[in-house]
């Protein structure tokens, strides 16, 4: 596991706590010389796990469509940048080239994103999992609607199949070994 996708928020308003985990998450990456795939952004806790995993040694790849980078919104430290007409192409492209997928906490952008993920794993478009980094609980309540979903038939059972949780940074680390 080589190739780690972040997708996360781009709020520089959120709390600092999110911001202190993605920075040990990149710093982590970094040393153990992962490379970030992620949506080349240079705002909030995009811009925070770049420059992590970067100061740390490892690599960084920055998925950018084109609006955002019009609107100037393009991070310089990727070591590689790729461009695209849209969040759809984004999305296939950084779940294209990451072995393992990381939802920090993130807004609707987020969601779309894993949602994105984990309905083309149902059908079997790729197994890649998504590890929900539940930080200070953030996604307790989308965890609960997940389970929803299986209890009241609206989904199969092997949606849990797609998806992983990890609490804090050394169960994440140790999830992200196993995977």
């Amino acid at each position: 596991m080589e190739y780690i996708g972040i997708f996360c928020s781009a709020s520089n308003t959120i709390d600092q706590a999110y911001f202190d985990a993605a920075s040990q998450l990149g710093e982590w990456m970094g040393r153990e010389h992962k490379t970030l795939v992620y949506g080349g952004s240079n705002l909030g806790l995009m811009e925070c796990i770049a420059k992590a995993v970067k100061d740390n040694g490892g690599h960084v790849i920055g998925v950018i469509p084109t609006k955002l980078e019009k609107n100037g919104r393009e991070s310089l430290i990727p070591d590689e940048v790729i461009h695209t007409q849209n969040l759809n192409d984004r999305k296939d492209i950084i779940t294209a080239k990451s072995d393992v997928l990381i939802a920090l906490p993130g807004g609707i952008g987020t969601l779309d994103e894993v949602f994105h993920v984990m309905s083309a794993a149902t059908l079997g478009y790729h197994n890649k999992k998504v590890v929900f980094y539940n930080i200070e609980g953030f996604y307790n309540d989308l965890l609960d609607i997940l389970d929803k979903l299986i209890r009241e038939k609206f989904a199969r059972t092997k949606i849990f199949s797609h998806y992983e949780i990890a609490n804090t940074q050394d169960e994440l680390i140790r999830l992200l070994e196993n995977i």
